[in-house]
């Protein structure tokens, strides 16, 4: 049994932003199917702090970095709860990480520090007599822990996971001194990049083991095209990084019995979602496929190339229903698709109980990213029987299986996959979708593949196990 403190900025069903939130929320109940216990830090934000029940204080903190603090223990949702209640850093209107109008935080530098800080403290003294044999942080929000466990005197094992390796935390040297770093260790070979302070690379440098959401995306890190600055680090440190992919809370994500939806156990029950699904984007019937999107509207999602694509799909009867927000110019431009166009439909914002729906209703799920680590909305679909349409990169690479002649030959193929990842390509792969679906007997076949699919944690809840045990019996 390992003891293991994960080091998170948001953890669903509290708080969610993306799918970090999601993996933070489903994989401590993996992994005490090992015999692992997780207790999960986690900052108290003004959402979260109203969904606690009732909380211990367990430490105090009279100074962090600019205000006294609490740490809270409570259980909330099956979790295991340390919260750091900091009304100074956290008590806020706005997101998690931008203001009300979209920009970073400027306090952000601390705000993450602190978690990282408390996180070194537990590490050391423990928590209301619960002491981690593991720390184990997620992205760069909690990249400068091993930083001060160093500092602090911490003996224990520092995990480190790239959710998305294009957010750095990157933060001025004149910083060094307000976040209670080391001057000393302002290097490169620590956390010194391009005369910046990067949390980022504070993690990478500090970790025992580093991992990342599926194999693919392990070794795509490698290269100066998706490593994003750090190609060179992570070279350096590639015998210690593991690629492991995401999986899904099966509790959650399940046919049969999400609430939100008509529930099914086969493909065949997803006539009624579908029809409901059409009528909440005021959709009519049509010949193609229905397509759906739930995603951040940017260019790394590929939002720039399916406007160009889309006529590949409307021409051969197909549909578009969409939900998500993010670039106003591309929010913007899928309006204007919309209004041109009676077979798209598009929604601004996010809505959880309207994305199970689309799962459930949509015949295809799209998710056309330039880089995607490992993305779990391919596999909500694969778990639904709404086929992914993916591009080629990352996790999307490890979880579909592309209709092939020999997949679609030997009756495996769960999926479409494009390379490369242009308009063009994109526009193809529309044209073979539609094709399958024309094919209704294939398209079933696909369907039932796809729901066959292992897209839980079980697998990858035991690769952390195996990493865990591997560095507290060394």
């Amino acid at each position: 049994m390992t003891q293991t403190l994960f080091v998170v900025s948001e953890c669903a069903p509290l708080i969610k932003t993306g799918g970090l939130a999601d993996v933070a929320g489903a994989l401590p109940g993996a992994l005490a199917d090992y015999g692992d216990e997780v207790r999960t830090l986690l900052p108290g934000y003004r959402a979260v702090m109203g969904k606690l029940g009732k909380t211990k204080v367990v430490e105090k903190f009279p100074d962090l970095f600019g205000g006294p603090a609490r740490l809270l223990a409570c259980a909330v949702a099956g979790l295991d709860l340390l919260v750091l209640d900091a009304p100074h850093l956290y008590d806020r209107d706005g997101g998690i990480y931008v203001d009300a109008a979209g920009r970073d935080w400027p306090d952000n530098p601390e705000r993450f520090a602190a978690l990282c800080y408390v996180a070194a403290t537990i590490a050391v003294s423990g928590a209301g007599g619960w002491r981690p044999d593991i720390v184990h942080g997620h992205d760069w929000q909690a990249g400068l822990t091993p930083e001060y466990m160093q500092a602090l005197g911490a003996t224990v094992p520092f995990v480190f996971t790239i959710h998305n390796i294009a957010f750095h935390g990157n933060l001025p040297a004149d910083r060094l001194g307000a976040l209670r770093l080391d001057p000393a260790r302002f290097t490169a070979d620590h956390f010194e990049f391009w005369g910046q302070i990067s949390a980022l690379k504070a993690g990478l440098t500090g970790a025992a083991k580093i991992t990342t959401v599926s194999r693919t995306y392990a070794e795509e890190l490698l290269t100066p095209e998706f490593g994003m600055g750090m190609d060179g680090v992570l070279r350096y440190r590639q015998s210690d990084l593991v690629g492991i992919v995401n999986g899904i809370d099966e509790g959650i994500w399940n046919p049969a019995t999400d609430p939100d939806i008509t529930p099914y156990k086969s493909a065949a029950g997803k006539a009624a979602n579908k029809k409901a699904l059409q009528k909440i984007f005021g959709l009519g019937q049509s010949e193609g496929p229905l397509c759906v999107l739930v995603s951040r509207l940017t260019e790394q999602k590929g939002i720039d190339l399916l406007l160009g694509a889309l006529p590949e799909l409307l021409d051969r009867g197909g549909q578009l229903a969409l939900l998500g927000s993010g670039d106003p110019r591309l929010e913007v431009a899928l309006h204007e698709a919309a209004a041109g166009h009676p077979n798209v439909s598009v929604k601004i914002g996010y809505d959880e109980a309207l994305s199970h729906q689309m799962v459930a209703g949509g015949d295809a799920i799209l998710v056309p990213s330039r880089f995607e680590p490992c993305g779990l909305t391919q596999l909500y679909g694969l778990r639904y029987g709404t086929l992914p349409l993916v591009a080629l990169t990352g996790g999307l690479a490890d979880t579909v299986i592309n209709a092939s002649p020999a997949s679609l030959a030997s009756g495996v193929a769960t999926g479409v996959q494009f390379f490369p990842v242009t308009t063009q390509a994109l526009g193809n792969a529309f044209v073979r979708l539609c094709d399958l679906y024309a094919d209704q007997k294939t398209w079933k076949t696909m369907q039932r593949n796809a729901m066959k699919q292992p897209v839980g944690w079980e697998t990858s809840a035991a690769d952390y196990h195996a990493i865990y045990a591997s560095l507290t019996e060394a």
